[in-house]
Order: C-alpha cells, then sequence, then structure tokens
C-alpha cells in the first residue's frame, strides 16, 4: 500500500530533483544551507532517535550492523561520487557510458535500504515520523545533486525524468518489499529489523558527518552554514523533549 509516508519521501526526492528545471545553478549556496540542515537534522534523529531504539535490542551484534553501513556506505560512494550528500561533479566523454549505470545502481540501492526500516513495528510513531521527515530532507539535495549530474552529462527531457522517478521509488519500494516479507511470518523479517536500522544507522551517520565536517572555503557562508546546523539540530532536539 502507498502510504502517506511513501507519498512524502516519493514526492520530495522527485521534487527535488525536478526543481534542477528551475534552478540550474551548481553548488549554489541555497542548496548547501539545505545539506547543512539536514546533516544536521539526520545527525541528530540518528542520536536522539534511532540509535537508543535500536540498542534496546541488546544484540552484541547491533554495533557489527552499524559499522556495516557505516563501511557499506563508503562502498557505494565509489560509485556514486558523494551524490548522497549533494556533491555535483561532470565527466569526461569516457566516463559517460558507465556514469548513468553506476551511479543509478548506487543511489538507488542506498534509497532502498532506507526504506526497509519504515515498516518496523516496534518504531514509535514519533520515531517513524522524524525519520521518514530526515530521509525525504536528505532525498531532497540528493536529488538535485543526481538530477544536476545527469544534466551535466547530456541525460537531459524525458529520460532525465524517467531516472529521478525511479530514484524517488525506491525508498517507497524498500518499505513495500520489507512490508511483503513481513507478511508472510514464516519468515520472521521483524527479528532482523534491528540489524536493518542499525545498518541505516551507519548510512546515516556517514552521511550526516560528511556534511557536517566537509570544509568550505567562503568563511562569510560559514555563518549561514552554521545556522542551518542550529536549526537541523535544534528542530529534531525539541521533537525529542516534546515526546
Amino acid at each position: 500500500m502507498f502510504s502517506i509516508n511513501n507519498l512524502i519521501l516519493f514526492l520530495a526526492a522527485l521534487i527535488g530533483g525536478l526543481a534542477v528545471f528551475l534552478f540550474k545553478k551548481e553548488n549554489s549556496k541555497n542548496l548547501k544551507l539545505v545539506l547543512s540542515f539536514s546533516g544536521a537534522y539526520l545527525f541528530a534523529i540518528t542520536i536522539l532517535h534511532l540509535m537508543p531504539e535500536v540498542y534496546e535490542s541488546g544484540n552484541k551484534y547491533t554495533g557489527l550492523f552499524v559499522l556495516l553501513g557505516f563501511s557499506f556506505q563508503i562502498i557505494l560512494e565509489q560509485f556514486s561520487e558523494g551524490i548522497e550528500h549533494g556533491h555535483i561533479h561532470t565527466h569526461s566523454h569516457k566516463q559517460e557510458l558507465i556514469f548513468p549505470i553506476g551511479i543509478m545502481l548506487s543511489l538507488c540501492l542506498h534509497a532502498f535500504l532506507e526504506g526497509m526500516p519504515l515498516v518496523n513495528q516496534t518504531i514509535g510513531s514519533n520515531e517513524l515520523n522524524s525519520l521518514v521527515f530526515g530521509i525525504a530532507i536528505h532525498h531532497i539535495p540528493a536529488a538535485f545533486a543526481l538530477a544536476s549530474v545527469l544534466m551535466s552529462n547530456q541525460v537531459k527531457g524525458s529520460k532525465l525524468v524517467i531516472m529521478l522517478v525511479l530514484f524517488a521509488l525506491m525508498t517507497p519500494a524498500g518499505s513495500f518489499v520489507s512490508q511483503q516479507i513481513q507478511i508472510d511470518s514464516a519468515n520472521q523479517i521483524h527479528n532482523y529489523f534491528p540489524f536493518i536500522m542499525a545498518t541505516v544507522i551507519g548510512i546515516f551517520l556517514h552521511i550526516s558527518t560528511t556534511i557536517l565536517f566537509e570544509s568550505n572555503v567562503d568563511h562569510r557562508f560559514n555563518f549561514y552554514k552554521m545556522i542551518a546546523i542550529i536549526i537541523g539540530a535544534g528542530i529534531a532536539v525539541v521533537n525529542f523533549l516534546l515526546h
């Protein structure tokens, strides 16, 4: 079933990607501000909501899966080149043939994994809403960067839109597939949700810390970046304290 949460995740990624037709300037300050906000929010909800939840399982292997997710994201970025956290690169003519396939597979797998824990019935509604909002905000600059790179590599028109729709569908698809597996009680997939969530936590930790600790030579912009980080983390903290 295509729930409201899945619709939010789909539209956030799709709108973020389609926005490239309105704002075609690469590395815009507005994109960097959104990145800073999303990085701070992702980091905060991971520490305040997701990590305490997953460690409540008491399984001694939880930390290994966090490290696995962190390491797996490093591997994925060898193909995506950091588009998950808003990096925009152009490619040479020799790279253009393999670029769309490699980067799409990497980003789609990344987004698919993020959707799998969203049907975990042990997650409270507050944690679920925070997770959905965090993924949605994170996908906006990622989709914008993806669209920018695709356009710079001569992927345009309907082909570009199809690739954006495919990317936007991946997180809802991960949620849907996870839900269908869970329906079959013989699989008992809910027993593995802590490990899936731990893997996603590792991915979030890598992405958010990469965003937050990236250097910027524009010292004037650093002030606005700091404000965006404070707002992003502040929203997560307020949400945590009120529930």
